[in-house]
């Protein structure tokens, strides 16, 4: 199926501006440092973007806490750094009342160990990604895709993405978002609606087993079957209903090639 590009690139080049502020409990200084501001990619992770912010806080914290694990917190809720930025804006903003920039907090101190996920370098982000993208792809192709790649491979959409680079990133990911075969469609829908900061996820299939096109309604009704309505968000914005899965899958999807829906 021939992609819309021009949605592919409209979707990856979404940005978010970002104000991180440093917890003034653990500034050493008198005085308190300025806050650096950021455009961020909705698409990326936190720990890819944080290099600057912690090079700018560096010198205002004590050196003892200067190794320690770097964690970002938003209205008083530490933020899960293995979800995609944009989907914790969508998750945590009340969008019909918030003014950007976004508001952040950066902490060195006092780690959630309860609440976030530790990670030590960018290469716990790559192998959590990696691990997203692998279980797409066996809803998607039954895994046949991701494992048919080289590794070169698998390093190019990395990149793509810590770099921000959409075409290095889809020269390999357009072969994910083929239907595999002489199939037309994908074989599962691999998505995840958020309610607060957990999520749900079924096995969703793009057609009724008549053929007939699904829709994000019918996704909706199948995994919130109590529910008489639901609306989503994604990529900051409420998709219509009557949007066909297979289009949004392969036009909508983040680079881990899921649909993130959060429940408003």
């Amino acid at each position: 199926m021939a992609h819309d590009r021009e949605i592919l690139r409209e979707v990856w080049e979404g940005k978010l501006p970002v104000c991180f502020k440093l917890n003034p409990d653990e500034v050493v200084e008198l005085q308190q440092p300025d806050p650096i501001y950021l455009m961020v990619p909705r698409l990326s992770y936190f720990p890819l973007v944080m290099d600057k912010v912690k090079k700018h806080f560096l010198k205002y914290i004590t050196n003892d806490k200067q190794d320690q694990e770097m964690w970002l917190e938003y209205n008083g809720q530490p933020m899960k750094w293995h979800f995609p930025i944009g989907v914790l804006y969508d998750i945590l903003v009340d969008t019909d009342n918030e003014t950007l920039p976004w508001i952040v907090i950066v902490h060195y101190d006092k780690f959630p160990e309860t609440q976030v996920y530790r990670f030590s370098n960018k290469e716990m982000v790559e192998s959590y990604f990696m691990a997203c993208l692998k279980e797409s792809d066996v809803l998607k192709h039954r895994g046949q895709i991701v494992t048919s790649m080289q590794k070169r491979d698998h390093s190019q959409l990395w990149l793509g993405l810590q770099n921000d680079k959409f075409d290095q990133f889809w020269a390999v990911n357009r072969k994910l978002m083929e239907p595999s075969g002489d199939n037309e469609y994908f074989k599962y829908i691999p998505f995840r609606c958020y309610i607060d900061d957990s999520y749900k996820q079924k096995l969703v299939k793009p057609v009724t087993d008549e053929g007939k096109r699904k829709t994000l309604l019918d996704l909706l009704k199948e995994t919130f079957p109590d529910k008489s309505s639901v609306k989503v968000k994604t990529h900051g914005m409420i998709p219509p209903l009557e949007t066909p899965l297979q289009w949004m899958s392969e036009h909508l999807s983040y680079p881990d090639n899921f649909l993130h829906f959060s429940v408003i």
